[in-house]
């Protein structure tokens, strides 16, 4: 598997994904917005690009379909759900599905909370000469969790999170939906001062540009994303200061972070 990562130069920082078969140089397009940017890189790479997949129906991560569409015949496919909010989808996708392209081999994990409809993409260890990959769309992102502000639901997030995210093992490869890491790394630094991960982390990227921020295992993850560090008495001490009368369960801790983000 190949892994192709551009920076689309949008304000809202969305990253675009081409996921070939290095063996039958098929593709699979990922959330495309820039549809002639994303064909151009299929070009210039040598792939023929035959499925398209969308994480979720936001605007910022369907619009490239059409032109994609158009020039290769690929098929695009979603959440099952999400047929009546994405125009033209071939094919709605269950949790546990296995997507196969060549030797490519995702597995469908349902991550409601951004959305209903949000779908990550899992590339197993055994499927990927021992490296886990995880293309998590909106719901996980560098030093911060997806937001629930347009049509999601906070309480999803957090079991998605449970449920879907924390059995992955720590060498799990992320690759998200949005270059957010300088601004989540700030806020991560807000909720855990003391954390030497999050300064460390602000060093090495501060004179990245977005196509250069590094991609990050879950296991570095786990050493300063807040969301991901519920258990944390620093957090949570921290959150009893703001919220006095915060309930301290992983839950409750969650919550409160996305609203300060929101807020932040």
């Amino acid at each position: 598997m190949k892994v192709f990562r551009r920076f689309m130069h949008n304000p809202l920082r969305n990253f675009n994904y081409l996921i070939g078969c290095e063996e039958t140089k098929q593709a699979i397009v990922l959330d495309p917005l820039d549809g002639d940017a994303i064909l151009a890189l299929a070009e210039e790479q040598g792939y023929s690009i035959r499925l398209i997949i969308n994480t979720h129906e936001h605007h910022d991560h369907i619009e490239g379909n059409p032109v994609v569409k158009a020039a290769t015949g690929a098929e695009i496919w979603a959440h099952e759900n999400a047929v009546n909010r994405i125009p033209d989808v071939d094919r709605g996708l269950k949790p546990g599905d296995r997507i196969e392209l060549g030797s490519l081999r995702l597995k469908v994990l349902h991550t409601p909370g951004h959305t209903p409809v949000h779908v990550c993409l899992l590339v197993e260890a055994e499927d990927n000469n021992g490296v886990p990959v995880l293309f998590s769309g909106d719901t996980l992102f560098n030093a911060c969790a997806g937001n629930c502000r347009n049509g999601g639901n906070v309480d999803e997030m957090y079991d998605s999170f449970v449920s879907q995210l924390q059995p992955l093992p720590d060498e799990t490869l992320l690759y998200p939906g949005h270059d957010y890491m300088k601004n989540n790394l700030a806020f991560a630094e807000t909720r855990e001062a003391g954390n030497a991960m999050i300064s460390h982390w602000q060093k090495q990227v501060e004179s990245f540009a977005p196509d250069d921020m590094p991609v990050m295992t879950l296991g570095q993850e786990r050493t300063y994303n807040p969301f991901l560090r519920l258990h944390e008495p620093a957090i949570k001490h921290r959150l009893q200061e703001e919220f006095p009368a915060l309930g301290l369960a992983d839950r409750d801790v969650f919550r409160a972070l996305r609203q300060l983000r929101d807020q932040w």
